[in-house]
């Protein structure tokens, strides 16, 4: 096989099927078929990247797989969010997750900082403040 640019489907099985062969030789990584391994891990996976792309989880689904994942609950990561009734709103999508909360959950689970910026697909209710009867400047008093 020729290595190439892997551009349609036919190609990336094709790359495949060498790939796997190769990798059962378990070559040495200097040798011939060690750079041959090699370069042509990198061209499918560079293939895959634009072929494949998977869309980021939302941060609160992803808080929760993580606690799923190390067996934690809610009361394990209430400190990172500020209390129990916080990581309750948190967890609920009622509140956002602030600065201070993204930066102690990454400490704490190891989510990506960049994850946890995103908007929550969730929607938040927002408290407004009652309407102040407005001023009127241009009335005289006496």
């Amino acid at each position: 096989m020729v290595i190439r640019i892997i551009k349609t489907k036919a190609q990336h099985k094709v790359a495949i099927e060498e790939l796997t062969r190769l990798a059962r030789l378990d070559p040495a990584p200097e040798s011939s078929n060690g750079l041959r391994l090699e370069l042509l891990a990198k061209l499918v996976e560079d293939y895959e990247k634009t072929r494949f792309v998977f869309a980021k989880p939302d941060p609160i689904d992803a808080i929760l797989h993580r606690m799923e994942e190390r067996g934690l609950c809610q009361k394990d990561i209430a400190q990172a969010l500020g209390g129990k009734n916080r990581a309750s709103e948190v967890l609920a999508r009622k509140r956002a997750l602030t600065l201070p909360m993204i930066r102690a959950l990454y400490e704490k689970l190891d989510i990506p900082p960049a994850l946890l910026i995103r908007e929550s697909a969730g929607t938040y209710r927002v408290r407004r403040l009652a309407k102040r009867p407005a001023r009127n400047s241009n009335r005289i008093t006496r």
